[in-house]
């Protein structure tokens, strides 16, 4: 197997990202547009969301596998279940730590 690695380029990589070759995030259409800022509460929906994509993913790649689907792989489906068990896992460190926060702050006295 002939394997060539391309040297890497910072520019594309940072405009991958969405950001400017000085690191700050790009203006894109949206917030031209005065979009609302992100909040907390959006970012969290996303996260969320991202996780559940990831679980059903994985769910139907085991489901298609079971079925002996000859386009997906056996690998291909460990990863994916492998991805979407560690964003639950870190879904569930971060509501530890919410909770947690929450617990002190209503135990402080004022």
């Amino acid at each position: 197997m002939d394997l060539k690695l391309k040297p890497f380029d910072f520019a594309s990589a940072v405009a991958r990202a969405g950001l400017g070759t000085d690191g700050l995030p790009v203006k894109g259409p949206r917030s031209a547009a005065g979009a609302e800022k992100p909040s907390f509460q959006s970012a969290m929906t996303q996260a969320l969301k991202s996780v559940s994509d990831s679980q059903l993913e994985a769910s139907r790649l085991q489901r298609e596998v079971q079925l002996d689907n000859p386009t997906v792989s056996l690998e291909e489906t460990m990863v994916a279940m492998q991805k979407a068990q560690i964003g639950f896992q870190a879904t569930l460190q971060v509501r530890n730590r919410l909770v947690q926060a929450y617990s002190e702050i209503m135990n402080m006295q004022v």
